[in-house]
């Protein structure tokens, strides 16, 4: 049997998760892996902050030096979230000859060119199925499964907290507001929930999900994003009303060298597989021109991403050889790459506008300025005194279409309340 010596960078949730998995699998381990993993290090903060939970305090370490100058060590794994110190920590393990292992998609979408590269030199390995979607093997299967198919399409709800701020939404008719409040209480949500609700955890994962999907190296920078703090039980109730479901989504769209990358919240038909994922979980729908479409759905946070990990950690120890992406992971975007804010989609409109005769056409007459063609039209009673709402759901047009369109809108004749994208 081959005996593995690791250590961590972090001790905390999922840190512990993972330490616990370890233990609790280590005949399978052996039995399946023909592996011994011993966990000798894990690097926290002080005594202090460590909260127990599972790991043994006889394992902590407050220096990482006991940890890259061990020659025991041969396999870090990274807990510690955020860029920094993450990130140059784990480039100085990866220096030191030790292979890494993250979850961490913030390090890797703003350094991925780097740890990468450092990997590369020193003949070690750079592991990081975590950093999206937990358990789903996403990552595994746009690097291996999927390699006969051209990726034209990736749409994906890899952030749990919104969608299951959206659900709870949905189903029961509730406000933001009070729905973030018990998403909080039951830990879904961080005390500052920023991260999540404005789109940032979905853009950095998408970021490295559009790289991987289309072979070139899409940045962060390069991923347009809008959160849901100002969707409305009112935008949700209509949308239903229509037929649709809202979900912030991550897209990802390539035709030819036009590429676009998004993060906003999207009405999906509720026929959508991805209408259907409800709660915290999360799912992947793609379109590769041999599989066709395709899904993959679960669970994205906690212990499904302690099995990630942990699945990373065997996958490391018994390749005969590191894989890293065949593209050119630059620390800029692909330069053959064309990237787009004009996409082409389909848009949900809603205006409060005055209760007169000829409001419709003026704001029809606004639409058709700039070629935005309307598909389906809802009139809504009386929202204040002497103004309706208008709702519009367009035919599909391009973005700066919809917003010049927009920009035409007289607010004394109809006050644009909300816009939101629709895809199909």
């Amino acid at each position: 049997m081959k005996n593995v010596t690791i250590a961590f960078l972090g001790g905390g949730n999922i840190g512990g998760c993972v330490y616990r998995l370890l233990e609790d699998m280590k005949q399978e381990i052996a039995a399946r892996c023909g592996l011994g993993i011993t966990v000798k290090k894990v690097l926290v903060k002080d005594r202090e902050s460590f909260i127990p939970n599972g790991i043994p305090e006889e394992l902590l370490v407050f220096d990482r030096q006991e940890i890259m100058a061990d020659p025991d060590i041969s396999l870090v794994c990274e807990f510690m979230g955020g860029e920094h110190p993450a990130a140059d920590f784990m480039l100085e393990a990866l220096k030191a000859g030790k292979t890494v292992v993250t979850a961490n998609k913030v390090a890797l979408a703003l350094h991925w060119s780097e740890l990468q590269a450092a990997a590369q030199a020193q003949g070690v390995g750079l592991y990081y199925e975590a950093s999206v979607c937990g358990a789903i093997p996403i990552i595994a299967t746009l690097n291996g499964s999927l390699q006969a198919n051209r990726i034209d399409r990736l749409m994906g709800i890899i952030n749990g907290t919104t969608n299951y701020i959206l659900s709870r939404m949905y189903k029961n008719g509730e406000d933001y507001d009070l729905v973030l409040r018990d998403a909080q209480a039951l830990g879904l949500a961080e005390p500052n929930p920023a991260f999540d609700v404005e789109g940032m955890d979905a853009a950095y994962k998408l970021s490295i999900l559009a790289s991987l999907a289309f072979h070139g190296r899409v940045t962060y920078e390069k991923v347009y994003r809008e959160g849901i703090t100002g969707v409305t039980a009112m935008d949700i109730a209509c949308g239903k009303e229509m037929g649709y479901v809202l979900k912030l989504l991550a897209i990802a769209k390539r035709d030819g060298n036009r590429v676009e990358v998004r993060v906003h919240p999207t009405f999906l038909p509720e026929h959508h597989p991805l209408a259907q994922v409800d709660g915290s979980f999360n799912a992947v729908y793609l379109y590769g021109h041999s599989c066709e479409d395709m899904m993959l759905q679960g669970f994205g946070a906690g212990t499904p991403t302690a099995s990630a990990v942990v699945s990373d950690v065997l996958n490391a120890c018994t390749a005969p050889a590191h894989a890293f992406p065949a593209f050119a992971n630059t620390a800029e975007a692909d330069a053959s790459l064309h990237f787009t804010g004009n996409w082409e989609t389909r848009y949900f409109i809603r205006v409060s506008a005055k209760d007169a005769p000829g409001v419709l056409a003026k704001v029809a007459d606004c639409f058709a300025r700039e070629n935005v063609s309307i598909a389906t039209m809802l009139q809504k009673g009386a929202v204040d005194e002497g103004r309706v709402m208008l709702i519009f759901v367009t035919h599909a047009t391009h973005e700066r279409a919809m917003q010049a369109a927009l920009s035409r809108l007289d607010p004394e004749i109809a006050r644009l309340e909300s816009m939101i994208r629709v895809e199909e």
